[in-house]
C-alpha cells in the first residue's frame, strides 16, 4: 500500500469513529468541493473547509461515515465509495446507509490532502476518473 492510500484509511478510521478533528493532513490551501446536493460548492483553504463540515454536521446527530471500498488511481488520487448514517436533528430521519451512499475523491500531495471532492451520486465520480461502474 502507498503512503497515500495509508492516510486515507487513517483519515476514514478516525471519521467512522465520530472523530472530526482536523489534523495536520489538511494541507492549507485545501480545494473542498461539492459536486451536487442540498449545498454543491467550492471552499479553499483549511478554515473554509472545517466551517462548510461543521454546517453539514450541525443538521445531524450520529453522524457516520464508513468506507465501503478504497480506489488508489493515481500517485496522488484516491477515490473512497462510503455510505453514512445519521439522524437528522430537526426531522428525526434516520438516514440508513442504503439511502446515503457517495463517493470522496482525495487529491494528495506530500502527505496532506490538497483537493477534496464530495459525489452524492458515485457514477458521476466514476464517470469523471474516466471510469465505469
Amino acid at each position: 500500500m502507498s503512503e497515500n492510500l495509508d492516510l486515507v484509511r487513517s483519515i476514514y478510521a478516525d471519521w467512522g469513529h465520530g472523530n472530526f478533528s482536523w489534523p495536520d493532513w489538511v494541507d492549507p490551501d485545501i480545494e473542498y468541493v461539492w459536486v451536487e446536493g442540498p449545498t454543491p460548492g467550492t471552499w479553499t483553504g483549511a478554515a473554509e473547509m472545517i466551517e462548510s463540515f461543521r454546517n453539514w454536521l450541525g443538521a445531524w446527530e450520529d453522524w457516520r461515515v464508513h468506507a465501503d471500498e478504497f480506489r488508489e488511481y493515481s500517485d496522488d488520487r484516491v477515490l473512497v465509495l462510503v455510505h453514512a448514517t445519521a439522524r437528522g436533528k430537526a426531522s428525526g430521519i434516520n438516514l440508513s446507509s442504503e439511502s446515503m451512499s457517495f463517493a470522496q475523491l482525495f487529491h494528495l500531495r506530500d502527505h496532506k490532502v490538497t483537493r477534496l471532492i464530495n459525489y452524492f451520486d458515485r457514477g458521476r465520480a466514476l464517470a469523471d476518473l474516466g471510469l465505469e461502474e
